[in-house]
């Protein structure tokens, strides 16, 4: 056997449980929504399960419901009482023989706004999650205080990181700073240079001190599945040159990158005292920009920040559950505006991933330590909870849909209609995915 498969068959078993055990958590989250909600409106559950196929685990709950544990977990479903299916399409052949009361505790006989708050919980739910874990990380982090104070200092070269923790930045090369936004400004501002000048106040008394800009060309995260992430740069390094010439910011960085214009790059690299040397090639990437447009940049799928942390304050639950609740606005907006644009042809279509691509970044966020992972979660949870609400059959959006037509009719759609319209959700989600799984397949 060659050894050098072993890492490689260790890398994919990684990425294989980390993105069975994201989608379980999801999977179980939204088809959580669909059963305590149904219940809360006296739908009976018979059947909630984690996974198809063969049972491996089942217990029966005082409810009467069967809580089971299945042999393929890429997915999950609530079989409600007197359900044919899984998708709550047409009965068991049960429903004509109970009574009234028996009826009203299916989703073939409950209420109208019964069954619409059953099916709508389950995308709610994911939505739920993503803002807890959006606000839990808030909440534990911290807000950055607005008073430019040094929190941690980050790895760095020792000779360009002579600023201390507890240092209240007064200025940079003679200009004054009030707060951190000021001090983002004036980074950008100045021109690369080894080090810059800093007026700091260090324990009551006001020194100077040189150190490198606000915002070097250290790497804060590196993106799954880039250019960065496929040679093996890391969070912490720190580029020093790129092709032969000197770098001293991040802003530099990119001015660099831009201007190759996809040509291979040679990088130096600093890392923990170390120099190293990488050599990739830039990838085309569309960007979200704040007007809910996109811009094709040439991207290494690295991110810069300040080589320190801001000094942080605990964080109200208001203000924590509010930027839980934007964070996952801007996710669904994000992710409403990039279908667009690739549907009308603005930006490529190796924007949509599949499976495999899904799968890849779970195991790239998983070895980025366990709050990467659950940061990633958080974000698939908004996808998988917007992807339900689509309006195709099969999914839960299509089912409201059928409300909607109930609520207008006055009566709900024929069976016929609705086993045509399921036929045809699931060829569409079919065609979805195969496509998804072609750009995984081919797209850089």
């Amino acid at each position: 056997m060659d050894a050098s498969l072993i890492p490689q068959f260790g890398g994919l078993i990684w990425t294989l449980l980390a993105f069975v055990v994201a989608l379980s958590i999801i999977v179980a989250i939204h088809e959580y929504g669909h059963y305590i909600v149904g219940r809360w409106c006296g739908i009976k559950a018979d059947v909630f399960s984690i996974g198809f196929g063969p049972i491996i685990f089942k217990r029966t709950d005082r409810h009467g419901t069967q809580w089971q544990l299945a042999a393929l977990p890429l997915g999950g479903y609530v079989k409600f009482r007197g359900d044919a299916n899984a998708s709550s399409v047409g009965d068991d052949g049960t429903i004509a023989q109970m009574t009234a009361e028996e009826r009203a505790q299916t989703m073939t006989g409950a209420s109208l706004w019964r069954r619409s708050a059953t099916v709508a919980a389950g995308p709610v739910f994911n939505f739920i999650l993503s803002i807890l874990v959006f606000a839990a990380f808030v909440a534990f982090s911290g807000t950055a205080v607005d008073t430019p104070v040094v929190g941690q200092v980050k790895s760095m070269p020792a000779e360009v990181a002579t600023l201390q923790e507890g240092d209240r930045v007064l200025a940079v090369e003679g200009t004054p700073v009030e707060t951190m936004a000021e001090l983002g400004s004036v980074s950008g501002a100045l021109p690369p240079a080894p080090t810059v000048s800093y007026d700091v106040e260090r324990a009551g008394q006001e020194i100077t001190v040189d150190a490198a800009l606000p915002m070097p060309a250290r790497i804060e995260t590196v993106q799954p599945r880039s250019a960065a992430w496929d040679i093996g740069l890391r969070p912490d390094d720190v580029i020093r040159a790129i092709d032969g010439q000197d770098l001293y910011s991040f802003g530099q960085l990119q001015g660099v990158v831009a201007a190759a214009e996809g040509a291979p790059l040679t990088l130096d690299v600093w890392r923990a005292g170390e120099m190293l040397e990488f050599t990739l090639v830039p990838r085309r990437m569309d960007l979200p920009t704040p007007d809910g447009g996109f811009e094709t940049r040439w991207l290494l799928g690295i991110t810069g920040a300040l080589f320190f942390d801001p000094v942080t304050e605990r964080a109200s639950p208001l203000e924590a559950v509010s930027y839980g609740v934007n964070q996952t606005i801007f996710i669904v907006q994000s992710s409403l505006s990039a279908l667009s644009h690739i549907i009308t042809g603005q930006i490529s279509t190796c924007n949509l991933s599949g499976p495999i691509g899904i799968a890849e970044v779970s195991g790239a966020a998983a070895s980025q330590g366990l709050d990467q992972f659950i940061w990633f979660i958080a974000v698939l949870s908004t996808a998988v909870g917007l992807l339900n609400l689509f309006p195709i059959p099969v999914l839960d959006g299509g089912h409201l849909v059928f409300h909607a037509y109930e609520a207008v009719s006055g009566k709900p759609p024929s069976d016929r209609s609705v086993r045509v319209l399921m036929t045809v959700g699931i060829g569409l989600m079919g065609a979805l995915m195969l496509f998804a799984l072609f750009n995984d397949l081919v797209c850089p």
